[in-house]
């Protein structure tokens, strides 16, 4: 069972924590991470490219000539694709990338993101993470405090609208819940910093 450290907003260490082996600890597979990586990409595709075939285009509705007698090679319609201004073959049209990636697979790539972040120590456990008011300053100092890197992921047990007002204007710095979690945001930053109740909820919802 590993067993990490706790620290308050003022970076001290406050006491240990142990983790749960099946969320914490698992064989990590890289497969299952790869997978939800690229579903998670595709769902975020839009999807709204919109190109023009032949039939779209304007004109090109008369032969430009005749079809024999001119030495010119035969030609249907100045829309067609080799012509100048002419419709694109097999033109990309709005479409939904997005699909269903199976349950245990999500499972198993949140656990072996989560254990990849334990086995890299680059999971940091806070005991609580509250400020009376939202302000950026403050909540760079605590991010100094604990020596969180410049890439950083805040994993709350619930929403806190201080703490999501006062990170959004420091770049490269996030904040989510707990039970939204996903294998690309896990794998994005280089600090995992979770609160000591967002843990509990994480091994309560992944289990």
């Amino acid at each position: 069972m590993p067993k990490v450290n706790v620290y308050n907003i003022l970076g001290e260490q406050v006491e240990d924590i142990d983790l749960k082996d099946d969320i914490f600890d698992v064989e990590v597979n890289e497969t299952a991470m790869y997978e939800m990586v690229k579903n998670h990409l595709a769902n975020r595709r839009q999807g709204t490219q919109s190109v023009k075939t032949r039939t779209e285009v304007r004109g090109g509705g008369r032969k430009p000539w005749r079809q024999k007698g001119t030495g010119r090679a035969r030609q249907g319609s100045i829309r067609a694709p080799h012509w100048k201004g002419g419709g694109v073959t097999f033109a990309p049209k709005p479409r939904d990338y997005s699909y269903r990636v199976p349950k245990k697979v999500r499972k198993l790539a949140i656990k072996s993101a989560l254990t990849s972040k334990v086995l890299n120590d680059e999971i940091i456990v806070l005991d609580e993470l509250n400020i009376e008011e939202p302000k950026t300053k403050e909540m760079v100092k605590i991010l100094d405090s604990i020596k969180a890197n410049k890439k950083a992921l805040i994993v709350m047990d619930e929403s806190n609208e201080n703490i999501m007002k006062s990170i959004r204007n420091i770049p490269n710095v996030e904040v989510t819940i707990a039970n939204t979690l996903n294998v690309y945001d896990i794998l994005k930053y280089d600090s995992f910093i979770i609160t000591k109740a967002a843990v509990r909820k994480v091994e309560e919802v992944y289990a």
